[in-house]
């Protein structure tokens, strides 16, 4: 599908995508190394960390490598110990993107129907949006372990789908990273993508999506007119 995209509805990430959120999981993750009796991570690494959920940013931080894999006693207390300190840190220092808002605003006056899909963890993803005030934006927010697959699977998308009672042809996906198009293009879903998110420290060019808007204030003029979306 080329655009303009007849887009009833749109599914949108969280992390690097709405907010800027690393120095939220930087200072929860380097609480958690802290414990361990580990160097503290810079935030830049940290950032090139993000992607693939909390459980994979836990192993990146005790191995040191994004393909890492730590001792499974070790990352399951990790993972336990990050939540703690995280809970606390979650929205602190968080900051919404610049024509986030606007985006956001913009595609409801379109009318298009809003779904969150994220791999963080429901509970810090439900607190997260209601503390920087994006929560009344969307209809529903599909979490990272609310289903037994995360992205890049196409579970979370599909379920947001079915939720809204729009079909995948006529969802537009908007993301920062590899997973958010991956998942995107196994459910049938155009895409988007933003340039300044937390793709493992990969350029927006090298994702394979249907095209790159500097910030979600530029997404409506990927749509066609709402009578054209309607019809498709």
């Amino acid at each position: 599908m080329k655009p303009p995209f007849p887009a009833l509805g749109a599914i949108i990430d969280l992390d690097g995508t709405l907010l800027d959120t690393v120095a939220d999981l930087a200072a929860g993750i380097n609480a958690m190394l802290d414990e361990f009796g580990r160097d503290e991570l810079s935030i830049e690494r940290v950032a090139a960390y993000v992607g693939k959920g909390t459980e994979v940013l836990v192993h990146r931080a005790l191995t040191g490598r994004l393909d890492g894999r730590a001792e499974p006693a070790l990352a399951e207390k990790g993972v336990e110990v990050f939540y703690r300190h995280y809970a606390r840190e979650n929205g602190r220092q968080a900051r919404v993107y610049p024509g986030v808002r606007e985006g956001l605003a913009a595609m409801r006056e379109r009318g298009l129907r809003l779904a969150c899909v994220t791999n963080k963890p429901q509970v810090f993803s439900d607190a997260l949006l209601q503390r920087t005030g994006l929560a009344d934006s969307f209809e529903i927010v599909v979490g990272g372990d609310a289903l037994p697959r995360r992205k890049p699977d196409p579970l979370p998308m599909l379920h947001a789908c079915d939720r809204l009672g729009i079909a995948p042809r006529q969802m537009l996906a908007i993301g920062d990273s590899v997973n958010d198009a991956a998942a995107a293009r196994a459910a049938g879903i155009p895409v988007l993508v933003v340039p300044y998110g937390y793709n493992e420290g990969r350029p927006a060019e090298s994702i394979d999506a249907d095209g790159i808007v500097s910030s979600l204030a530029e997404v409506s003029d990927w749509l066609a007119e709402p009578d054209a979306q309607r019809d498709s």
